[in-house]
């Protein structure tokens, strides 16, 4: 493979520098680094591959030089202002924000479950929502073979997934402190909001998740409903999935197709205590499923548990794994 010249968009940022340490730790093949933050970040040093460099600020002319691909995740005000510069110029942005993924000339990636969607992209790719990224793993095996009519989901979101303000709500609790972001204590806590509110009664964070597996899968049909809620862990999201197939199916059928699913990894051994856990997935990339099992109370139901490393997979793997995939697939 060849190298390539990568900018990170928002470096100094919690996914930023995870999206540093995935590029290395994967061996992305990157020639040149141009790590970008805002003015207030610009001229902080980084290290990468054992080489420091020089942050730089964020402004048009960034982009007037020779880079490939731009993982942004610096914001959706800020992905809306310069994903734009930046794809004029004949750069590949991966966005990690919210701003083009219901865009319907963005393509919405999962590399596990619709690569295939990378090739009509036009300079710009959406990076999914970090609940619904590890939700379409788990799902996208299901719908293959037996098809989907109604998914029920019921997140435990680490606090992570609000960045460093959440992650420091929860260290202050801890402590003692005052919550200082969240509405409510976190610590010790349950809440059961994430994001705003919006006019139906759910939250932008349950709408991305129905929205964008939709979308994902290719389906407008599908029946989904959710809750999503932040837990007092730092990070891994964890989530109940119940699923309504359009077939009958066997569980053992179920397990083999989770053991050969790309990206995933099956933790299935109640007997023996072994089911996925938020800290066994933490600074991994795999999607991990277990506690399968028939939902009794409708025809065709079961139930499984997902576990994902939100800021992982969620977010700064999956973007590097998209990168891979357009180079594999002759796209840069």
């Amino acid at each position: 493979m060849k190298s390539y010249n990568v900018a990170v968009v928002g470096a100094t940022g919690m996914v930023g520098q995870k999206m540093l340490q995935v590029l290395a730790e994967l061996k992305f093949p990157v020639k040149n680094l141009y790590p970008m933050a805002s003015k207030r970040s610009a001229g902080k040093e980084i290290s990468f591959n054992g080489k420091n460099y020089v942050v730089q600020e964020l402004c048009d002319e960034a982009f007037d030089q020779d880079i490939d691909i731009a993982l942004f995740s610096a914001g959706g005000d800020t992905s809306e202002r310069f994903s734009p510069v930046a794809a004029a110029k004949g750069v590949i942005v991966i966005d990690n924000s919210s701003a083009f993924r219901m865009d319907p000339t963005v393509p919405l990636v999962v590399p596990e479950v619709n690569p295939e969607d990378l090739d009509w992209h036009k300079n710009i790719i959406a990076n999914p929502n970090c609940s619904t990224i590890q939700a379409v793993v788990a799902l996208k095996p299901l719908y293959d073979a037996f098809g989907i009519d109604r998914i029920v989901y019921s997140t435990y979101q680490a606090v992570s997934g609000s960045g460093v303000k959440g992650y420091s709500d929860l260290e202050g609790g801890i402590k003692g402190e005052a919550n200082a972001f969240y509405p409510h204590p976190i610590a010790y806590n349950v809440l059961p909001h994430i994001d705003s509110f919006l006019d139906n009664g759910y939250t932008k964070e349950e709408m991305k998740m129905i929205n964008e597996t939709r979308k994902i899968l290719h389906d407008d049909s599908l029946r989904i409903t959710a809750t999503t809620v932040r837990v007092p862990v730092f990070y891994s999201h964890s989530e109940s999935v119940n699923v309504e197939l359009k077939k009958p199916f066997e569980l053992d059928a179920v397990r083999k197709l989770y053991s050969d699913a790309p990206g995933v990894v099956l933790q299935d051994d109640p007997a023996n205590n072994v089911y996925p856990l938020a800290r066994n997935a933490e600074n991994t990339d795999e999607v991990y499923v277990g506690r399968l099992r028939r939902d009794e109370s409708v025809a065709n139901g079961l139930n499984l548990w997902v576990v994902a490393d939100n800021i992982r997979k969620g977010a700064a793997s999956n973007a590097v794994q998209i990168a891979f995939e357009l180079a594999k697939r002759g796209l840069i």
